[in-house]
């Protein structure tokens, strides 16, 4: 028998009982402790919603558009059980950690097939006759049905959009995707979305673009980041940061605060009692050269970090310097069913061009320190990094 669960993004939820097993298994109940938006939490205190209600919404939402597009049942069922999957890889903090275990090795947690041999996992997918490689191809986005789950208009991402938005209580990132998924078809190409979805198609782009800035790159959570980033350098090292990076998000934190090195415990910390590091310089592309910086190679940034630190005569860990890469041109590879013609989304959408606009302007730099070091911080920040002109907050600034 298929099981209703309650959900206050989609109301109830039906999942099938052939994936129902699936739910109980050890990796997909370890989600329940990984924060889907990391640190934002310090910043929108309602965003405390985890990868496992994450990966029931996709999994919801895949099932609604496999029906709309008229998918067999055991295409439905590897595809939904795709997407229910798809975030087990993620590390302690979601991104968070991913960044830091790629500072020792190749790290995604798109591969997800050595979790699929799970003694929970694997004998579900054989009981069911789901190909765990292929279940592994959609969510690395090399299958033919990929882009339900790995595209541009993909049912992880409506899903983190509508969630992000409910529960940071941030109106940007809704739109109707109900809408979306009735008017998208499949292609020889992939996803492509009738002429009446084009207006729900722009809704969820809008919404990315809107999302940046207020949520996911706001700079009280990338201040945590970074003080995380501190932490996990001070505390793994090449022959344990696989361990770090199978713990939850209460694992990875215990640890931390026990930690051997001072520094990690200060930092997790830091954290924890919400004592951030503040911004002693937070500027963009009006004020520094954008495109030299985000090329800078790390070492080159590592010693621009340094040229500060000595300049202000502090210590070392309490400069960061945190230089984002750009963010890059949003192209959609998305058509258009228009009568027997696919027309590009772009070519029809006229305010792309304008989005990427706004979202080269959203890039910004920033040197963070602790509060009482701001002034001299700052001071030697500017010098160094020839900032043309300090950035002034001039709006409310968010806690």
């Amino acid at each position: 028998m298929p099981k209703q669960i309650k959900d206050p993004v989609h109301g109830y939820i039906e999942v099938k009982s052939e994936i129902l097993p699936l739910l109980d298994s050890e990796k997909l109940q370890r989600l329940h402790h990984i924060r889907q938006l990391g640190f934002i939490y310090l910043v929108y205190p309602g965003a405390n919603h985890t990868r496992y209600e994450h990966s029931l919404g996709a999994m919801h939402l895949a099932s609604l558009l496999c029906r709309n597009l008229e998918l067999s049942r055991d295409e439905s069922l590897l595809v939904e059980s795709a997407a229910l999957l798809h975030d087990i890889g993620h590390g302690p903090y979601s991104h968070t950690s991913e960044r830091l275990c790629k500072e020792f090795h190749e790290f995604s947690h798109d591969e997800i097939l050595p979790h699929l041999s799970d003694d929970e996992i694997a004998p579900v997918l054989e009981e069911n006759g789901t190909d765990p490689k292929e279940i592994s191809e959609i969510v690395s986005g090399h299958h033919r049905l990929a882009s339900i789950i790995h595209g541009d208009l993909d049912v992880d991402r409506m899903d983190y959009l509508l969630r992000d938005a409910h529960y940071t209580g941030v109106p940007y990132g809704t739109f109707d995707a109900g809408r979306l998924i009735q008017s998208l078809v499949f292609t020889k190409f992939g996803l492509a979305v009738k002429e009446n979805g084009i207006s729900a198609a722009e809704s969820l782009l809008i919404a990315r673009t809107l999302m940046g800035p207020s949520v996911y790159h706001h700079h009280v959570s990338r201040i945590a980041e970074e003080m995380f980033m501190i932490a996990g350098r001070n505390h793994v090292d090449s022959s344990s940061v696989d361990r770090f990076m199978k713990m939850d998000d209460v694992q990875a934190t215990a640890e931390l605060m026990n930690s051997s090195s001072q520094i990690s415990r200060k930092m997790i910390n830091g954290i924890r009692t919400r004592r951030l590091y503040k911004r002693a310089v937070y500027a963009g592309s009006d004020s520094v050269d954008a495109a030299r910086m985000a090329s800078l190679s790390k070492d080159a940034k590592e010693r621009l970090r340094r040229a500060i630190i000595e300049t202000a005569g502090v210590l070392e860990n309490d400069v960061i310097l945190d230089i984002p890469p750009l963010r890059k041109e949003m192209k959609m590879q998305v058509q258009v069913k228009n009568h027997h013609d696919l027309i590009p989304l772009d070519e029809i959408f006229p305010l792309m061009s304008t989005m990427n606009e706004a979202r080269h302007g959203q890039w910004m730099i920033g040197v963070y320190c602790p509060k009482e070091l701001r002034e001299r911080v700052s001071a030697a920040a500017v010098e160094v990094l020839n900032v043309r002109r300090a950035t002034k907050q001039t709006g409310l600034e968010i806690y």
